[in-house]
């Protein structure tokens, strides 16, 4: 990726739209997409047959044995654009960790290169029935013989390893964690989209749940769920033309680890030196740093990612994070601090897959947020690890 982005605020983000998010929808996902996209369209000042190109990521967000079936526990853009009946001129599935940093850089590429000029960019999410973590595996071939029969599988021991480290290295407390769980809880109670609308967390709930793999406990994980969210994506010239205020978007990053590791081994170092390069390229390709962005909107499908990712965007030293938390640090409510959970989260809206972080950006940079409206120019939306996902910096004018 080259250092200066050619397509720097040439493409925006011109209408969006959120279902409701529910543990498990009384309709199928399909439907809910189809109704969604829609709904964006239309709140974008568009017609169907105008979209022509879509752009999405298809990945089952959950482990065991569950189908893929498209309309019914993913949607594809090409599902998508044919059940709104449009033959769209491009048509692209990001497929990947950190899909909403993906699916924005095709959407962006696309119109910045005359492929298609309205896009529309969509994420489907789907909570199967069954247990979670229910898996009939019988025999574990490959790297993975190494670690799947000692139980070192799935996402849980993925990032309880690292979290216990950075305890362990930088005198961290769990009670230090309840500070991040408790304000993404307290920002998506306020949305009436969220599942967990209406339904903050008290730190003493927090500190009472049940922990599912040390030092992880329930409230430390994002809640599976069925939720749809899309966003429409056009050139800044035909922008100016539509009724919302655009947001544009001004560099991206993404990055995967680059060390051997066994499988869904992140040690810590890891993941802060692969975030900290991750850094480094989106405020290069952006042009701008830390200090300019007063939105930063982290990932937090893991508790843990909040620290990881205030740690190697710069807005504290390494090993301080929580203690920056804890200290008010991101206390959207409090004058002076960085509110980067404002929009709640994946603790705070349900498995959303970084939905929440891309939506609030969208919401405060274009006057949209309603009630919740902060003074905001520059914001950063993050997806999944720092080291194995990625981030976007939008803008309400032009850098």
């Amino acid at each position: 990726m080259s250092a200066r982005f050619a397509a720097r605020d040439r493409v925006a983000i011109v209408g969006y739209a959120h279902s409701a998010v529910r543990r498990q929808a009384d309709r199928p996902l399909g439907v809910l997409a189809v109704e969604t996209a829609r709904a964006a369209i239309a709140d974008a000042g568009l017609e169907v047959g105008q979209v022509d190109g879509f752009v999405g990521s298809a990945l089952l967000p959950s482990a065991g044995d569950h189908a893929r079936q498209d309309g019914v526990s993913i949607v594809s853009p090409n599902w998508l654009a044919q059940h709104l009946g449009v033959d769209p001129h491009y048509a692209a599935g990001f497929d990947g960790i950190g899909q909403l940093t993906g699916s924005v850089a095709m959407a962006v590429n696309a119109i910045a290169s005359g492929a298609a000029d309205y896009v529309v960019l969509h994420r489907a999410l789907h909570n199967p029935g069954g247990r979670y973590h229910g898996n009939p595996i019988r025999a574990v071939a490959g790297a993975q013989q190494w670690t799947a029969p000692q139980g070192f599988f799935g996402p849980l021991a993925t990032i309880a390893l690292p979290y216990q480290e950075y305890l362990q290295r930088y005198g961290a407390k769990r009670e230090s964690m309840a500070a991040v769980v408790t304000e993404a809880r307290k920002n998506g109670s306020r949305l009436p989209w969220s599942y967990w609308a209406g339904k903050p967390l008290a730190t003493e709930e927090y500190l009472a749940a049940p922990q599912l793999f040390d030092p992880v406990c329930t409230f430390d994980c994002d809640i599976p769920v069925d939720g749809v969210a899309v966003f429409v994506l056009t050139s800044a010239e035909r922008a100016a033309d539509l009724p919302h205020p655009p947001v544009y978007v001004s560099g991206y990053a993404s990055g995967a680890p680059t060390r051997r590791r066994l499988p869904q081994h992140w040690p810590l170092d890891d993941i802060l030196d692969g975030g900290a390069e991750t850094a480094r390229r989106l405020w290069e390709h952006a042009g701008i740093g830390p200090g300019a962005v007063d939105l930063p909107q982290v990932y937090d499908g893991f508790s843990p990612f909040v620290w990881f990712w205030l740690e190697v965007l710069g807005f504290c030293p390494r090993g301080e994070a929580h203690r920056f938390v804890a200290d008010g640090g991101i206390d959207s409510d409090r004058p002076g601090a960085l509110p980067a959970l404002s929009g709640g989260g994946a603790l705070g809206n349900g498995r959303m897959h970084g939905v929440p972080q891309m939506l609030e950006c969208y919401l405060q940079l274009s006057g949209r947020a309603g009630d919740r409206q902060r003074a905001a120019t520059v914001g950063v939306a993050c997806h999944s690890s720092p080291h194995f996902g990625g981030a976007v910096v939008y803008t309400s004018n032009p850098l």
